[in-house]
């Protein structure tokens, strides 16, 4: 790592004493998101425990947590690095998405409720569209927060826990394709269509839209980045 990596950054600032390890997770969770640590970086501990102000045991639990998530993997003698995705992974965790999110669409659409779940999905496409004019990182989480929501609203606890569990590569499959280049799949229109086709109470209407949703932010990201090499 350069010296001037321990200049102070964006992401990487010093912490309070309270819930620490909560605070270093989210700490290092935007840090990958946004660049500051870049794909193929090794985390070392020395310098991120001084650069986050806290104990080299709760950074290990912090990066322990990453792994899991699929922000960080292990490379020879268990050297965490900031995980690198290659195109296929990134076709793959958007189908995983695709099958996921349109299952909750069509659970939302059999619910008798489901106009005021509609609501609140409009709810949040609503806080997308105000995010568009906030900062590149609250934007991400918008969007990150309309497809939780989809998942939430639908009930079913099976459902999110696998969408919460992929949210790790998510966040990972922003940076496949650098950050500009990533915010044309964070369209709020392309969002809107989704919950006009749940809204319409036809299931495959619903599933095509997601599906064709995912599928083309996968090859966006895809296309985008190999035609950058």
């Amino acid at each position: 790592m350069t010296a001037t990596a321990h200049s102070a950054p964006l992401g990487l600032v010093g912490l309070e004493k309270k819930s620490l390890r909560e605070q270093a997770l989210t700490s290092l969770r935007r840090a990958i998101t946004s660049g500051e640590l870049a794909p193929g970086q090794h985390l070392v501990e020395i310098d991120l425990s001084q650069r986050l102000g806290i104990s080299r045991g709760t950074l290990r639990e912090a990066l322990r947590q990453l792994e899991q998530e699929g922000l960080a993997s292990a490379g020879p003698r268990g050297r965490l690095s900031v995980r690198h995705l290659d195109a296929k992974e990134i076709h793959d965790i958007f189908a995983v998405r695709g099958v996921l999110e349109s299952l909750a669409a069509r659970t939302i659409i059999e619910q008798p409720r489901r106009a005021k779940l509609v609501g609140e999905l409009r709810d949040a496409i609503e806080h997308m569209d105000a995010a568009q004019s906030a900062s590149l990182e609250e934007q991400i989480e918008a969007d990150l927060d309309f497809h939780r929501r989809l998942c939430e609203v639908s009930g079913n606890e099976t459902l999110l826990h696998q969408w919460n569990s992929l949210e790790g590569s998510i966040r990972m499959s922003i940076m496949f394709a650098g950050l500009d280049r990533a915010t044309s799949n964070m369209s709020v229109d392309r969002h809107r269509d989704i919950v006009n086709a749940i809204e319409s109470g036809d299931v495959t209407i619903a599933r095509e839209t997601i599906l064709d949703h995912m599928a083309g932010a996968a090859e966006n990201l895809v296309t985008e980045a190999s035609g950058d090499h």
